[in-house]
């Protein structure tokens, strides 16, 4: 199946979509990645889902990939003695390390690694930030603030300390616990929430050893100032827009988005944005036209990857949820305006011999009006960079490894296929060719654009480019 679209389509499995036939309809209405949310999901569940996903690609026959999302550190007040507690903008309220039943004055803050990181000026947001906090007076055992914003709060309700760096890994002792049990079932994405340096990653890469991509979820103010550090050690960018609203001034959550789009791609990385992309289609058929405008924002943007959350995982829409995200994303990249919003936005390629080649494979197909680039890849590194270049003809990747063509179905504009090496430069045309004929991409007498490495099956030697005609029966012919 050939999608009509560049950009990629990851949706959440979740209550409405754990049947295998809904799964499959997913796939059918456009998703290309399967989300599984580790805050929900058991071990067994993570294995039923996985074994559902790999039999839907096995009748569709084409590399589905899988993304294990990990819940990271739940950080949450304690309990109260008597109920809920309706704290009044400009009171005193204390959170402290006393175990016992909260009331109108305090609460247990059962997190000590947040009270040593608390300083005067500094700001708590409790309930997803309905309830404002600024500390006044702080220390090891707790913090004095004043209530900025009040509002009821009840127990075990979540809090975010967007000014204070917290010395806590990103892993939780039941995060590193899934990440081995989603590393087991060959996933092909871990996704990291709650980064706040690069040392996170560097610890989840640790466990991983390359098994699976590190994708790190940006949605902390802190993760903001080491961006660029944060994006050389991952393997891909999520924009966590849900909780970076939450932790920043909701205003600077767009701005931050084309800022973080952009440093990905400069960067060959790919990027997808989440939350609330489609957000009405949880209860309702179709979306607002502000959602659509969204989503499509995104696509102009030239990211790689647009997700759907609560909208397929729990909603009553699932399938019609992704079908409507296609339907934006196809009519954006067939828009006058979008090839040329791609292209300003286009880097330079790094200096490297690969990097030059698939920078001249895009711009040779686009001259010369080819009918496909085609990349030989065993690790997945050319496929991104053909990626990165976001060029207007189609991209076909080759790899001998399923494994790679799975991670690479997360990437704008990919369209892989697994396939064996080639075994000289003759069967590399030859393969080349066919497989563009018969998924459709190029008609007999078109030419395509061919990069590879020589000696075939090195990893990391794209060091070829040839051009080669499709012959009536699908061969190639120089």
């Amino acid at each position: 199946m050939r999608r009509n679209r560049r950009v990629k389509i990851l949706a959440t499995l979740g209550p409405s979509s754990s049947e295998q036939d809904i799964i499959e309809k997913l796939y059918g209405a456009g998703a290309d990645v399967f989300r599984i949310n580790m805050s929900h999901s058991d071990h067994d569940r993570l294995k039923m889902l996985v074994n559902r996903i790999r039999s839907v690609e096995e009748k569709v026959g084409r590399p589905i990939g899988i993304l294990a999302d990990l819940q990271g550190p739940k950080l949450r007040v304690g309990t109260f003695g008597d109920g809920p507690v309706m704290l009044e903008n400009g009171a005193t309220f204390t959170l402290d390390s006393d175990p016992a039943a909260g009331d109108i004055s305090r609460v247990h803050l059962p997190h000590p690694e947040i009270l040593k990181a608390l300083e005067p000026s500094h700001r708590l947001l409790l309930d997803d930030g309905k309830v404002q906090l600024k500390v006044v007076e702080a220390s090891p055992d707790k913090a004095v603030t004043e209530v900025i914003v009040g509002g009821k709060l009840s127990d075990r309700k979540g809090v975010s300390v967007p000014d204070s760096e917290i010395a806590t890994s990103a892993l939780t002792e039941k995060d590193h616990s899934d990440l081995v049990a989603a590393l087991e079932q060959n996933v092909d994405w871990i996704a990291l929430s709650f980064v706040q340096r690069p040392d996170d990653i560097a610890e989840v890469r640790k466990i991983a050893r390359g098994r699976a991509g590190v994708l790190a979820k940006i949605e902390k103010p802190q993760a903001i100032g080491r961006l660029s550090e944060i994006i050389e050690l991952a393997d891909a960018i999520m924009v966590a827009r849900g909780d970076l609203g939450v932790e920043l001034p909701l205003e600077q959550v767009p701005g931050l988005q084309k800022q973080i789009t952009r440093a990905a791609r400069r960067a060959g990385k790919p990027v997808v944005i989440a939350t609330q992309m489609l957000e009405s289609m949880i209860s309702a058929p179709v979306p607002t036209r502000a959602e659509v405008s969204d989503v499509a924002t995104a696509v102009f943007e030239g990211a790689d990857a647009v997700m759907l959350s609560a909208e397929s995982a729990a909603g009553d829409y699932p399938v019609d949820a992704v079908a409507t995200m296609d339907k934006i994303a196809q009519q954006v990249e067939q828009d006058q305006n979008y090839r040329a919003i791609i292209h300003a936005q286009r880097n330079d390629p790094e200096a490297t011999g690969a990097d030059a080649i698939s920078a001249a494979a895009r711009q040779i197909a686009e001259t010369l009006n080819l009918a496909a680039v085609i990349c030989y890849t065993t690790s997945g590194a050319t496929g991104l960079r053909a990626s990165r270049e976001r060029p207007a003809t189609p991209l076909i990747v080759l790899s001998p490894v399923l494994a790679t063509a799975r991670r690479l179905a997360l990437a704008w504009g990919l369209h892989c296929v697994v396939s064996e090496d080639a075994s000289n430069e003759d069967d590399m045309v030859d393969r080349a060719c066919r497989i563009s004929f018969s998924e459709g991409f190029a008609k007999p007498g078109q030419r395509v654009i061919v990069t590879a490495g020589v000696p075939f099956g090195t990893p990391g030697s794209t060091n070829m480019l040839r051009i080669a005609f499709v012959g009536s029966d699908g061969q190639g012919g120089i």
